[in-house]
């Protein structure tokens, strides 16, 4: 993750903020597509998760030229996922709904470069969040 990853993503998470609460609804429905048993996780009002979920992107893309600033946050975020069930492997199914959101919302402007720019930075946000609630038995799984 580099200054010139992180600006963009940093611009291009603005202009697909312009497409405000839809962002959230094309990721789960892409979620949900990748992994439907996951559906059953997300108790409750999907508007108000979808909310979050724009809330907790923004505060990380905001961040990203300063990790550590952002990074304790994600790691109280990612313990705190492990009560809901979640799994190391769902990050990977995350990541993957993310990129499919993000090419579906920006179309042609979602380009090689900054596809490459977000799997960077979701690289680098998912594996400190994976260590955190796993430790690092993750990375040992990765590595055979």
């Amino acid at each position: 993750m580099n200054e010139h990853h992180a600006a963009l993503v940093q611009a291009s998470f603005a202009k697909a903020g312009e497409l405000g609460e839809q962002v959230a609804e094309i990721f789960y429905a892409e979620l949900f597509a990748i992994e439907p048993s996951l559906r059953p996780m997300f108790k409750g009002d999907m508007r108000e998760q979808g909310r979050k979920l724009l809330g907790t992107l923004a505060f990380v893309v905001q961040g990203l030229n300063a990790p550590a600033t952002i990074l304790p946050a994600a790691q109280k975020l990612a313990v705190k996922h492990v009560g809901y069930g979640v799994e190391a492997r769902h990050y990977t199914l995350v990541g993957n709904a993310l990129l499919r959101t993000l090419k579906k919302g920006l179309g042609d402007e979602f380009t090689p470069e900054v596809r490459q720019a977000w799997i960077a930075a979701y690289q680098l946000l998912a594996d400190v969040m994976r260590e955190a609630a796993y430790g690092s038995d993750f990375r040992l799984a990765r590595a055979s």
